[in-house]
């Protein structure tokens, strides 16, 4: 039952205790926080084949990080298998056709038939329709014909890289960036907006108490659904009403849990004297060394500089 241990999305691991320490550990987080930000940003309007080589180029990155194999062995096959299965759906459930338009000349002026003499009348261009199965039968009901066209192809596509993506680079900043140093980066980033008056200092420090109870939220989830476990409740015959009964039970017991512990950790900070620091005084940055910074930094640009000049493809 501590599958959510061995899983550690959005955990951070300290360095110190792996077998050898990553250079993604050792890379400036500012520069962390700006690839991650360049994978959330350039999949934006950008074709296919941008968006497969982002997944490739993160998956490339993963192996080669130096991350130890357990810390990602199960959670990227796991957001791989997820992101399939969304693209599949995306691909193959029917989508509402579009209202049909009304049409601005009488039909009669349309002559689709080729006059004599005249070649006939050829299709050009590629077909909007990739495959058609069908009816498909699931016990006794009929699922009617399984029609992939070329806009459904592509929202599948869309939809299972940017998924991937998006989920994948914020668990590698997570895992190799501790919440000091993140928020210190993020701080250091948005510092031209307290020139404008914005407490930036509080916003981090607030950002920095979420980011330490993720794994109070995970621990939380881990004991309901282990006493659910220890009951050996069998939703199959409870029937749908009980079962999303339950459900939403847990959920409601696990936000109680979560604002519980939010209470209690307040009431402990203030009862100890607590006061909000900025993000300076809770990180000293280290010297990440030139070579890599540079390097990071160049690979930046570059993958920008591809995608303005090839993203859309």
């Amino acid at each position: 039952m501590d599958w959510l241990r061995q899983i550690p999305i959005g955990q951070y691991v300290d360095a110190a205790s792996l077998e050898g320490s990553s250079w993604l550990h050792r890379l400036d987080p500012r520069l962390k926080l700006a690839w991650t930000l360049a994978f959330l940003v350039t999949p934006v309007l950008a074709g296919p084949s941008w968006r497969l080589s982002l997944v490739g180029l993160l998956l490339l990155v993963t192996l080669f990080s130096g991350v130890p194999l357990r810390l990602w062995r199960r959670s990227v096959p796991a957001l791989l298998a997820f992101a399939v299965l969304v693209g599949l759906l995306s691909l193959l459930l029917p989508a509402s056709p579009a209202p049909t338009a009304g049409l601005q000349r009488p039909p009669e002026e349309i002559l689709l038939a080729p006059s004599q003499g005249e070649s006939p009348v050829e299709r050009s261009g590629l077909p909007w329709e990739i495959g058609r199965w069908g009816p498909v039968a699931v016990g006794p009901l009929s699922l009617g014909p399984m029609v992939v066209t070329r806009k459904s192809a592509e929202l599948g596509l869309n939809a299972s890289s940017l998924l991937f993506t998006v989920v994948h680079s914020a668990n590698l900043l997570l895992l190799t960036t501790a919440p000091e140093a993140l928020v210190w980066a993020i701080n250091w980033w948005l510092r031209p907006l307290a020139w404008l008056g914005w407490p930036m200092d509080r916003l981090g420090f607030t950002l920095l108490l979420s980011l330490r109870f993720l794994p109070l939220v995970q621990e939380e989830l881990q004991n309901l659904l282990r006493a659910i476990a220890t009951r050996a409740v069998n939703l199959k015959s409870l029937g749908w009403k009980t079962g999303l009964g339950l459900v939403l039970a847990v959920g409601e017991r696990l936000l109680a849990n979560v604002l519980l512990r939010s209470e209690q950790g307040a009431e402990a900070l203030m009862a100890r004297g607590g006061h909000w620091l900025p993000p300076d005084r809770l990180y000293h940055p280290k010297a990440s060394g030139l070579v890599p910074t540079l390097v990071g930094s160049a690979s930046l640009l570059l993958l920008l500089v591809l995608r303005w000049r090839a993203g859309l493809s």
